[in-house]
């Protein structure tokens, strides 16, 4: 079980439950630590001791309460510890080690090398991580945990890529064994949607929306990380959110899937990249021949969306094609999961406002009016280091994972009064029950 695993003694279970809840709540006193743990009062003040010792925790001034005495403030150090991220798909490789905020320290990126197979890429994606440690200044053995983010279907219990459709070769990869065994350290594995759903909705455009979805735009695939009531959807075999895989149309290409009609053979960026190139070879006119060095041969699907919202009329006509199939897409989201917030991967961005307004205009029309009301679809504002961003957020919850808590006295507030801290009033029994939004709790408060 990876709840508190790597705590051996009951004094080191105590020291990670105090620095979890301040990490949990922002800076709390002594007191508040004693209304969520129970722990008697002098153990909370030589356990305070200690972190402040291990500089695990640092104060943060003294509390604003009107009444008494001032209470001086625990807040997490953030720099303290430091997690490695890794994520990959067949275009690129990134591995990055951030502190516990969590905030980017160094970051590795090289194009994805497929010509040596799995062996090959599973030496690759050590090697940059191992260059990430390095460049941050810090040994392997100092890491408090690992998240791995990749592209295709994954296993998160068993730490496993099943299978990639954009990368043939990686099948059945244990991912979590390899990454323990060459850093001893912790390691949660998560597909490339769900993590950066993680870090959008944490970090970015998602703006902890409990209900959100995101939709990852890629070479060749399309994908969705879902969110909903706080919580990560997996599904029965981690497989849930295969957005590109739902069928379409009856008379549509062949997927790489082995089916046909599939949105990523009709609107991914492959999709389009065919379809110019048809175009371009049958004698339309682009200027997206331009973009890629006067070479039809290099042209990219990333180049088609820039050619459109320069305003190229072939190009244009290719997008506002794959925005519908898109808009159908989402509009079946829409309907099963009723979001409030749809992000869009940010390379859509290329295209300019005309490719959101159009999804949105398709997503208004199919989907029930009731569930189209208030949903708000707008583009990503992570880049590519959102992958990283949202395996080591995952990784992080995991690692600050704690026994669910009954509410103090000092959270619970009357309907009326203002909320603590930030924390709304009627989320407050979620937030205190379920400590990892988006994670499930576990256990009972120590006694």
């Amino acid at each position: 079980m990876y709840r508190l695993k790597h705590c051996k003694t009951q004094r080191e279970r105590d020291l990670h439950v105090v620095e979890a809840l301040v990490r949990r709540f922002g800076s709390l006193s002594q007191v508040e630590i004693h209304e969520l743990t129970h722990l008697r009062r002098s153990a909370i003040s030589g356990l305070a001791r200690d972190l402040l010792k291990q500089r695990r925790l640092i104060e943060a001034g003294r509390s604003d309460n009107s009444m008494g005495r001032k209470r001086i403030l625990l807040r997490l150090n953030e720099e303290h510890g430091f997690l490695l991220g890794v994520g990959f798909d067949d275009e690129a490789v990134l591995a990055a080690v951030m502190d516990l905020r969590p905030r980017i320290r160094s970051m590795v990126r090289e194009d994805t090398r497929l010509e040596g197979g799995m062996n090959g890429l599973a030496h690759q994606l050590l090697s940059c991580a191992h260059e990430a440690v390095k460049q941050a200044g810090l040994k392997a053995e100092s890491l408090l945990g690992i998240g791995l983010a990749g592209s295709g279907l994954v296993n998160s219990q068993e730490g496993t890529m099943v299978m990639s459709s954009t990368i043939e070769s990686f099948k059945h990869v244990p991912l979590r064994r390899i990454f323990e065994k060459e850093f001893s350290a912790p390691v949660l594995l998560a597909n490339f949607a769900s993590a950066k759903a993680v870090a959008e909705r944490t970090l970015g455009a998602g703006a902890l929306a409990d209900d959100m979805i995101y939709v990852e735009y890629g070479k060749t695939g399309i994908g969705a990380g879902i969110i909903s009531g706080g919580k990560l959807i997996h599904g029965a075999g981690y497989a849930a959110g295969e957005l590109g895989h739902t069928h379409v149309t009856e008379e549509g290409p062949p997927c790489k899937c082995g089916s046909f009609g599939c949105l990523e053979a009709l609107a991914g960026a492959a999709a389009i990249e065919s379809r110019i190139r048809k175009a371009i070879a049958e004698g339309s006119g682009s200027e997206v021949v331009s973009l890629a060095g006067g070479d039809p041969d290099a042209v990219s699907g990333w180049m088609v969306l820039k050619a459109a919202q320069m305003g190229d009329k072939t190009c244009s006509a290719i997008v506002e094609q794959a925005a519908n199939y898109l808009g159908l897409g989402l509009a079946n989201l829409v309907n099963l999961f009723n979001p409030s917030v749809l992000v869009l991967d940010q390379r859509l961005k290329l295209a300019g406002q005309g490719l959101l307004e159009q999804v949105i205009k398709v997503v208004k029309r199919q989907a029930l009016s009731y569930s189209t009301r208030n949903v708000n679809i707008r583009f990503g504002s992570l880049g590519a280091e959102a992958s990283v961003l949202g395996a080591v957020s995952i990784a992080l919850e995991k690692h600050f994972e704690i026994p669910a808590l009954k509410p103090p006295r000092f959270l619970i507030e009357s309907i009326s009064g203002p909320p603590h801290r930030g924390l709304r009033h009627e989320t407050l029994a979620m937030a205190v029950s379920d400590p990892v939004p988006g994670f499930p709790a576990s256990g009972l408060a120590p006694e």
